[in-house]
Parts: C-alpha cells; structure tokens; sequence
C-alpha cells in the first residue's frame, strides 16, 4: 500500500514497515518457501508501485495473480488484517490498471522481438553456444548488415544460416572462414528454442519498451502482466525474453540517475529458471544488467523459493530484502538458511537463521533500505493484504483488460532476409537455366556448325575428287587424241614416204631409161 512514508508493505512490532520510493531501483529479492506467501507480497508491492504512479511489469507464472484487475472480495479474515494493520481509513477493495500480455498470443496480447534486435552476442549466450559458433554467428549477423537483410523471425535466420554455408567460399577473403561445423551448432543449438515457441517470439511488430511504462488518467501506473503459465514450462524461452526485455531496457533508456521514484519496476517470478545450467557468460551478462540498469531509474525484483537459486554476483546487487519461511530437512537447506540470515544485517533482538524457520504464512523477515540508501536491520514483518482479487480473474474481465495495444495484436510479416534471398536464389535459379539453355543452344549450335563443318569437308572433299577425276579423264581424253593425232601423223608420214619413195623410184626409173636409151631433148 502507498502511503506518504512509501510502500508500506506490513507491520513489525506495531511499527509500519515501509520501503523508501527512492530506493526501489536498488533491486530486491522476495523469496521463501512454497505456499509462504510470495505471491501475496509481490501482488502488494506491484499494487503500491502502481498507487504511486509508478508502472510495473510482472510474470505471472500460475496464472493467479490476474486478479490484480478486479477488487478484492470482502472477507471475516481480510476485514481483521485491515484492522490489524490500522488501515482502515486508507484501504479499499479495488481493481487496478493492467495490460495483459502473452508470448504465446493466447492469454494477452503477443509480445514479439525481432532477431537483430536481440542481437548476435546475446542469442549466443542464451543459446550457450562456444567461442567459435559465436564468432560465425557474428558473421552471418554481419553478412546480412551489408546486404541490407533484415533479420526479423526466425525463417530470416535459418535464411541467412543457409546462405552463408552456400557461398562460404565466395565470403571467406571477406569475412573469414565459416565452417560447416560452427554453422551445424548453431541450428541444432535453435532447435530447443524453436520447439518452446520461438517462431511466435521473433517477429513483428516488435514490442517498443516505452508502451510498458505508462500510467492511467488517474495516473496510476500500468501492471503490465505477462502470462507465464504456459512460458515457464518452456525455460530457454523465458531466459531469452527476460533477457531481452533488460537488455533493451538498457539500451533505449536515458541515464536517470536517482529520482524520486522509478520509471518501471519489474517482478521476475520463478528466477531460477533464468540462472538453471545458465553458462557462466550468459550469468556474466544478466550480472551486469542487474548492476547497470539501475542507473535508467529501473527496479528488479527477483521472485524465488531461496536466495541459493540466485548466483551470488547478482544476489549481492539485491539490496532489499523479503525473506518468507524456509525450511531445512537437509544439510543443503541448512546452509540456505544460514545465508538467507547472513545476508541480511543482524537484529540483536533475535537470531535470523532460527527465526526464518519459524514464521508462519503471510509473515517474512524484512531488511529494507532507507532514504539515504543504508541497510535497515532485518525485522519480523507481517505483510499487509493486496486490495485486489486473490485469485485468478475471469475471462470477461481480462477481456476488458485487452484494449489499446491493439496495434500488437496483428502479425506483419515483412519482406525481409528470407523474402529477398527467396528472390534472389529465385533469380540465380532462373539464371542458371537461362545460362543451361544458353549453353544448350551453343552446344546444339557447335553441334550444328561442327556437322556442317564435316558436310562441307566431305563436300569438299567429294569435289576435288570429282575434279581430280575428270582431270584424269581429260588428261586420259587428251593422251588418246594425242595418241591419235600422232597415229594420223604418222599414217600421213608413212603415206607421204611411200609417196616419196614411189615418186622417187618413178624418177629414177625414168632417169635410168633415159640414160641406156636416151631422153627427150
């Protein structure tokens, strides 16, 4: 309940227990046995963060706290803790502001981030991948950076995976080698998160941190609930939005310094399964969230059955404390205990470690910081009831609850890496057959030519020993009139000199008779 002295938040030997509204930045821890009374005081403090203008989110992990948007029912028990507590004139049963949420899109409306908004370094750790899958995880976060791919769900990562193991060799001089190896890690290490849900986290429109810091009319501040029943069955899921939703707190809020109050405090049910077999660097980084996010005028508050569930770097960053029963059967449990005791600062009055075994449901021990930010000793603390419903809330109440972010409510799926590449392998594969085509036609054209090439060679060919033929029968033709010619000749010769000799023998006849009988005068 929010008074003027803060969050009152029970009472400790008569005297309130309140915690200063300028200290809540400063984290805390709720913590206790099941069925201690968690709930109860996680529900009082949101409802006071709430009165006090300031807007909070918070896990809901059984699904009972969404009854912060209805009022309280009226009650024997809960009218004589209103008088126990003196607040009688102050308190009223009612509802307050909430604003449903649920990654699984059932229950509230979806909370979605994109891919390269959750960034390379940060899946890594979430995905506990090694050094090497790491750096090839970079590179395709890079690749897809200068080519202008947007990395949205998870279809554009498996894109980008698939891309860069095609043209490895083509991005080595640039980027460096990438292995198969690295890049079989990295799909079988996304395949947990994908089985938990992950198609339905990564996309958009992508949540915008601002919508979860707002106040009502009446300026009180907005409980933003995320539905966790089903989440928290699915833990690398809830790890990965958890984580998420600090680190962009990180990033996109101004330095605030310390206020007056702060701009959002969020309450992390079931805090186990943020650190369960968590790799040491993914420790390292929720470590350093918790350390710096305090500067942007943000509280966590940590919810979990022992302070042992916390790994101590960030334990040691939880500066108030409420601490319900635990118990110790065994020796473990004993020496969460004696930690539980330890580490808050001493009351002389009694002894810590023996006292937490003892409180009953509904009381805790409580050590607070004050104004000026100094440890309060620890105090036996009797939480004051919530004003809002005990219980889990009707449907027809939530669905009046589910207004005004409707802007969520839509999936858009827009051309991103997966689309362009689609278009671009689609582009290479109509080039290719194109090219096939090409180098079809030019074969079938070298074919041809080739065949045209041997028909006029045999053409050709054929050609010259046509000519070479009837050169040899000219030559042949020739010879045989030259034959002939030279036979006529000849005849004419023998005939000529048969002539000759039978003139000559006429004339020598002649000149012989002459001679023995004497010529013509």
């Amino acid at each position: 309940m929010y008074t003027d002295d803060g969050i009152y938040l029970g009472l400790a030997d008569g005297q309130r227990v309140n915690l200063a509204l300028n200290m809540a930045n400063r984290h805390g821890l709720i913590a206790g046995a099941s069925g201690t009374g968690k709930t109860v005081t996680m529900k009082v403090m949101a409802e006071s963060f709430s009165d006090a203008g300031v807007p909070v989110f918070l896990c809901d992990i059984k699904g009972d706290v969404s009854g912060l948007c209805e009022p309280g029912a009226k009650s024997d028990g809960m009218e004589r803790r209103i008088d126990k507590f003196g607040i009688r004139d102050i308190f009223s049963y009612k509802s307050y502001p909430v604003t449903f949420w649920d990654v699984y899109q059932a229950a509230g409306h979806p909370v979605r981030a994109t891919v390269s908004d959750m960034g390379p370094d940060l899946l890594a750790r979430i995905l506990g991948l090694s050094p090497a899958q790491q750096g090839v995880l970079n590179i395709v976060f890079r690749i897809a950076d200068d080519n202008g791919l947007l990395l949205i769900d998870m279809k554009d990562l498996h894109a980008m995976l698939d891309y860069t193991a095609d043209h490895r060799a083509e991005l080595l001089t640039t980027y460096g080698n990438v292995t198969a190896q690295s890049l079989g890690g990295i799909v079988r290490a996304l395949l947990p998160l994908e089985n938990q849900g992950a198609d339905l986290f990564f996309g958009e429109p992508d949540l915008d941190i601002i919508d979860l810091i707002r106040t009502d009319s009446n300026g009180h501040g907005v409980i933003n609930l995320l539905d966790c029943v089903k989440l928290a069955r699915n833990p690398t899921l809830y790890a990965t939005f958890l984580l998420w939703l600090m680190s962009e707190l990180f990033e996109k809020l101004p330095e605030a310094g310390d206020l007056d109050k702060p701009k959002l405090v969020f309450f992390f049910d079931e805090a186990h399964m943020l650190f369960s077999d968590a790799p040491k660097v993914l420790v390292q980084k929720i470590e350093q969230l918790v350390k710096l996010i305090r500067s942007k005028a943000v509280g966590i508050y940590f919810v979990t059955q022992s302070p042992s569930d916390i790994p101590d770097p960030v334990l040691a960053q939880l500066s108030n404390r409420v601490q319900h029963a635990l118990r110790a059967y065994t020796p473990a449990e004993q020496k969460a205990v004696r930690s539980a005791a330890n580490s808050m600062r001493p009351n002389p009055a009694f002894k810590a470690e023996e006292v937490i075994m003892e409180l009953g449901v509904g009381e805790a021990l409580v050590s607070l910081l004050d104004e000026k930010g100094i440890p309060g000793i620890v105090q036996k603390t009797s939480i004051i009831c919530p004003q809002s419903l005990m219980a889990q809330c009707a449907e027809s109440s939530r669905g009046k609850f589910l207004s005004g972010m409707e802007k969520y409510d839509q999936a858009v799926d827009r051309d991103s890496a997966f689309e362009e590449l689609e278009r671009q392998q689609a582009e290479e594969e109509k080039q290719a057959q194109l090219d096939a085509e090409r180098e079809a036609f030019e074969k079938e054209k070298a074919a041809f030519e080739e065949q045209k090439r041997k028909e006029e060679e045999a053409a050709e060919k054929k050609r010259i020993k046509e000519e070479e033929a009837a050169e040899k029968k000219r030559q042949k033709e020739a010879e045989r009139k030259e034959a002939a010619k030279k036979k006529a000749s000849e005849r004419r010769r023998a005939q000529i000199e048969r002539q000759v000799i039978s003139a000559g023998s006429q004339v020598l006849k002649r000149g012989l008779m002459n001679t023995l009988f004497g010529g013509r005068r």
